[in-house]
């Protein structure tokens, strides 16, 4: 069985080691998913939004990981932005359960954040939200 293809949008600055955990569950022997590739740490321009929307495009589904300053995080806005232009699910995972965790600023007021725990994330990436 195919494992589900996943691109990680998060805040460099500040949530960098939350991306890293991910990436670590990825490789459990247990994991429905795969990292395709993961946010780029460049300058925000047309070319930087072109590999990323190629990245996005490949994959399918987008896991925002929030956390305390994810509304400041302009990249990831504009992930969330290329996955849903590109009509790919995404969800937003929790990504501290003793902090306060932030929607990006282009959320919208309905999308839910899910607490990250493995069971969850497993069926987050079924498509159980």
């Amino acid at each position: 069985m195919a494992k589900t293809r996943v691109f990680i949008s998060f805040d460099y600055d500040h949530d960098s080691f939350l991306k890293e955990a991910l990436v670590g569950q990825s490789k459990l022997p247990d994991s429905p998913f795969e990292l395709a590739d993961w946010s780029i740490k460049e300058h925000i321009d047309g070319d930087w939004k072109a590999k990323a929307t190629s990245r996005i495009r490949s994959v399918d589904v987008v896991v925002v990981v929030c956390g305390e300053h994810t509304n400041t995080a302009v990249g990831v806005s504009a992930e969330l932005n290329i996955a849903r232009s590109e009509g790919k699910p995404y969800f937003l995972l929790a990504g501290y359960n003793d902090k306060t965790n932030v929607k990006p600023s282009a959320a919208n007021t309905s999308d839910k954040m899910y607490n990250w725990t493995w069971p969850n994330l497993k069926l987050l990436i079924a498509g159980g939200r």
